[in-house]
């Protein structure tokens, strides 16, 4: 190990350098209280102390700016809030409370698009109430709350990630600290990200610098900003110290990371073609993506209006869809390995009472519902329920038994399990009996999305950014719609595939999910390959999860068939889980689903197979 000229110097050097070191401060006034960070005992977070010597060449966001001096009237290039390469050690520590003002009012915000008039609400074009406590991990500035905060704004509800503290030589001593945060459209799923910036010291902040220059919305698109003066109530925060080591403990378990580039280095025979991912989709509508193979993470960028998001790893991801996998799907692989698996023929009637007097829903299991083949639907056009008046009425509803009630509307056309028909509202009626189902097991406290989270999510890793589910009511204390309302980051989907596709439904050698019925999940037991689909490209769809398969026709690299299982989300997002053990994901918002030339790529690392049904049907 390394050590500075300082640490050589002969003890009683060091201690009179000490003591004059102490002394300039306090002439100068700048001595601050020692960091609790420093001081404690919380494990650091890898990657930290920063090097930088703090001379940062800085024009855009300068203290000057961030005092109130000439603050640009537009944004301003993401790469302004990023951390530079020159950035010091933090000189403060931040423990307390940030609290943005006059946020109500203030801001710019420019209309892309935006069919459905959304700008034409007043609360839509600034930010709502916007708060976080927080605490210090060296240049680690962690909110203690993480993921979806309801606000009670009447367009927005919060979520605030983590950020970074540095020091740079044109700040006047204070300390520069950068978050990301977004704004997650109230009742729905669209997530718009952004990111602030500020300077601090002991016991006061300078006016805080925002924007948001990318979201993953197919129907509501803008750029914000503002310039707001703020307040810090710094003060102990109770629990900070766990806080500080959980999210040393988080960024340590995160799968390791490389540019998608790298890929074709890490495997130089294979002839990889990197540009093939995020092919086919419109660049411009692209969040990100990225590839999951041989235990690395080869990931995309973040792209925004402005260039790079500084916080891509943690850059705030929509569900959409994908929760039907995710959440609903994967709850019941959970119930059926705490239960058995007999769970999945459970009636409806018999775990929702307002279904129970209606005769549309007579005989419809539990599978069936995730299988979307209830037989009750008003179309059976491709996605013409799904585009219609009856669920465009679920999608609107914000009260639980308006949603619910919704639901339960549509009246039998076909006898159940007979007749594919693509409902939101299935999933959600699916998650709502299970959610009843687990209550009369486990008790009338029990919530299905705390299970999920409890004996899913947190053993494998998932960040507490994504261990949250949007909810009816918008309150925690409503239900989670099981269909969609969920978040990723980067990380997160990864870890998700690598679960589900590489590790059999096992954390730790336990297994977690039910592997018969996780088989039928992922298209690997070919007599359950589910309820065929309709559109243009018939495929299969079981408990949540797609599945598509591939032949020789797709690519004549294919010498036999298989079956690929995927989740899907409104717009344009996918996580297609390969036989090879690859996971290839993206997130886009310009209604683009193409990822076929991902599956030949993968296959050049690995030829695909079919894969062989886990045991323990």
């Amino acid at each position: 190990m390394t050590s500075s000229p300082a640490a050589r110097r002969p003890r009683g050097l060091r201690c009179l350098a000490t003591v004059t070191a102490l002394l300039t401060a306090l002439l100068a006034g700048m001595l601050t209280a020692p960091s609790p960070v420093l001081a404690g005992s919380a494990s650091p977070v890898p990657g930290d102390p920063l090097t930088g010597s703090g001379a940062v060449p800085r024009t855009v966001l300068t203290a000057a700016q961030l005092s109130g001096a000439a603050a640009p009237d537009d944004t301003v290039s993401d790469s302004a809030f990023a951390l530079p390469t020159e950035a010091a050690p933090p000189a403060h520590t931040f423990e307390g409370t940030l609290s943005l003002d006059g946020t109500a009012t203030a801001g710019g915000y420019r209309k892309l698009k935006d069919p459905y008039g959304y700008s034409d609400t007043e609360a839509t074009r600034h930010l709502p109430p916007f708060s976080a406590t927080l605490v210090q991990n060296g240049s680690h500035l962690v909110p203690t709350v993480r993921g979806l905060r309801y606000t009670g704004n009447i367009a927005w509800n919060l979520a605030v990630g983590a950020g970074r503290a540095w020091q740079e030589d044109g700040d006047g001593g204070r300390t520069r600290a950068a978050l990301p945060f977004a704004l997650v459209e109230r009742n729905a799923n669209c997530v718009h990200n952004g990111v602030l910036s500020f300077l601090f010291d002991a016991s006061s902040v300078s006016r805080v610098r925002y924007q948001i220059t990318a979201e993953t919305c197919t129907y509501h698109q803008f750029d914000m900003w503002g310039q707001v003066a703020a307040t810090y109530r710094p003060g102990t925060v109770p629990g900070s110290e766990a806080a500080r080591d959980a999210y040393a403990a988080e960024v340590a378990g995160r799968l390791p990371t490389k540019p998608i580039a790298q890929l074709a280095t890490d495997h130089p025979g294979a002839g990889v073609d990197t540009a093939k991912f995020g092919a086919g989709i419109t660049p411009g509508a692209l969040s990100t993506y990225g590839f999951y193979y041989d235990g690395v993470n080869y990931v995309g960028g973040c792209r925004t209006r402005q260039g790079q998001y500084p916080f891509c790893g943690q850059m705030l991801l929509p569900s959409y869809s994908t929760a039907k996998s995710a959440f609903a799907g994967t709850a019941l692989l959970r119930l059926a390995q705490r239960y058995g698996a007999g769970v999945a023929n459970e009636r409806l009637a018999d775990l929702i009472p307002e279904a129970a007097g209606k005769a549309a829903w007579s005989g419809v299991t539990l599978d069936q519902t995730l299988d979307m083949t209830t037989g009750n639907y008003t179309s059976a056009g491709y996605e013409v329920d799904e585009a219609g008046n009856t669920m465009s009425d679920f999608f609107l509803a914000e009260p639980y038994a308006t949603k619910r009630d919704t639901a339960l509307s549509f009246r039998r056309k076909a006898a159940p399990g007979s007749k594919w028909v693509y409902h939101t509202s299935d999933t959600f009626l699916a998650a709502r009996a299970m959610n009843n189902y687990l209550r009369n097991r486990a008790g009338s406290g029990a919530d299905l999305f705390h299970m999920l989270r409890d004996d899913v999510l947190t053993p494998i890793g998932i960040s507490p950014d994504a261990r949250v589910s949007s909810r009816t009511d918008n309150s925690a204390d409503g239900v989670p719609f099981g269909g969609y309302g969920m978040f990723w980051t980067q990380d997160d989907v990864a870890k998700f595939g690598k679960f589900l596709n590489n590790d059999g439904g096992a954390v730790g050698g336990t297994q977690v999910l039910h592997p018969g019925l996780l088989a039928d999940s992922l298209q690997r037991n070919p007599s359950e390959r589910g309820a065929t689909t309709t559109g243009t490209t018939p495929m299969h769809y079981q408990n949540g999860f797609w599945g598509r398969e591939f032949t020789s026709s797709d690519d004549p690299a294919y010498t036999q068939p298989f079956h690929v299982p995927f989740m899907s989300g409104f717009g344009g997002i996918t996580i297609a889980m390969m036989p090879n053990g690859s996971t290839y994901y993206y997130f886009s918002d310009n209604n683009e689903f193409g990822w076929s030339a991902a599956v030949s790529e993968s296959n050049k690392l690995s030829p695909m197979v079919s894969a062989a049904p886990a045991p323990g049907r």
